[in-house]
């Protein structure tokens, strides 16, 4: 199994401290969380929003007990007996995955570190150019613009985008005609409330014809739109509701990492995917830091052809800079642990 290539790793833990990320350019903060042992640091990155209880959290400190010698599964196991949420119970039992992926993924890079070897390595495998997407939405009014001015910066990068009722036909032809669209994501697995569903199921209509080779995320569980989802069910793929490999039915499932919450676990997706042929793509939960590199790592490594949304935390931003790279992108030349640095294709 792969969990078991670097579950025993030797793993020695002094002491942790937190770092608080800001986006550039628009409302996003996120969590760094340093573990520190043996004279090396290991990284990992909580999406978790920074509302309340994020603040309580560095007002407070570190004040897990985390310290001793371990071995990387042995400190999971430990993790799963602590309360990670001391200080502020969390408002989405979801950020609990968040945390102890944060926790998870920093311990993994600080195991690497120590043993002096990057993950490819302690995993015995190649990573390859990882193939990656840009996540939007449409803005309201939506409006194509944004995608064509992006498609035109950037001819190599595709899109994932958040489909909206409001869509209509003239704004799904325009985006049909750029040929640039590769996963139309209907978040229709969060819970969230339908406010028109006769607005919704015409948008339905209307994108599942427009787009002959795109990926379906999350359709909504209606009676309605199950009628018009048959003639693209090959195509069709599951976010929010996969956490384990148990959760998996639909020929293509996006993989979070922060939402699976645990190494362990993420790799058992891994080898569940490979055994029963389902198709995986990566996804990103708006990370600013260590998070963005080490999933785009894990896609070079186990679906880099896909259409993963992994891009560059850059992309995010509403006027992006320039410099930013293309896709694919590569991992060369990586020094031990599991925090990346890719470049460009």
């Amino acid at each position: 199994m792969i969990w078991d290539r670097i579950a025993t790793l030797p793993l020695v833990i002094d002491g942790y401290a937190l770092e608080r990320l800001d986006a550039a350019g628009y409302d996003r903060t996120t969590t760094q969380f340093r573990l520190s042992g043996a004279g090396e640091e290991g990284v990992g990155e909580d999406v978790g929003l920074f509302d309340e209880g994020g603040e309580a959290l560095h007002a407070a400190g570190p004040y897990l007990e985390l310290r001793g010698d371990w071995t990387l599964a042995s400190f999971c196991a430990h993790l799963a007996t602590v309360d990670q949420w001391q200080v502020a119970p969390p408002e989405w039992e979801m950020a609990r995955s968040w945390r102890n992926w944060a926790f998870e993924s920093a311990a993994l890079d600080l195991a690497l570190r120590q043993a002096g070897v990057s993950l490819p390595e302690a995993l015995g495998l190649e990573p390859r150019p990882v193939r990656f997407v840009n996540s939007l939405g449409l803005g309201d009014p939506p409006s194509a613009a944004l995608i064509a001015d992006r498609f035109t910066q950037h001819p190599t990068v595709g899109f994932k985008l958040d489909a909206a009722a409001s869509w209509d036909e003239a704004i799904v032809a325009d985006l049909a005609a750029l040929g640039c669209v590769a996963t139309v994501d209907f978040k229709g697995r969060y819970g969230l409330e339908v406010e028109d569903e006769a607005a919704l199921i015409a948008m339905y209509r209307v994108v599942l014809s427009a787009f002959g080779a795109a990926l379906f995320e999350d359709p909504h569980e209606l009676p309605e739109v199950e009628a018009l989802l048959d003639p693209v069910r090959d195509r069709l793929s599951l976010d929010a509701p996969i956490h384990r490999a148990a959760d998996i039915s639909t020929p293509t499932i996006n993989v979070k990492p922060s939402r699976i919450g645990g190494l362990q676990p993420l790799f058992e997706i891994y080898e569940h995917c490979a055994a029963h042929d389902v198709v995986m793509y990566g996804g990103g939960m708006g990370e600013l830091g260590v998070g963005r590199g080490q999933i785009e790592l894990l896609a070079a490594l186990f679906h880099p052809d896909s259409p993963n949304d992994v891009a560059p935390s850059a992309f995010n931003e509403p006027e992006i800079p320039d410099g930013l790279p293309a896709s694919p992108l590569v991992f060369a030349d990586l020094e031990p642990g599991f925090r990346p640095t890719p470049r460009g294709g």
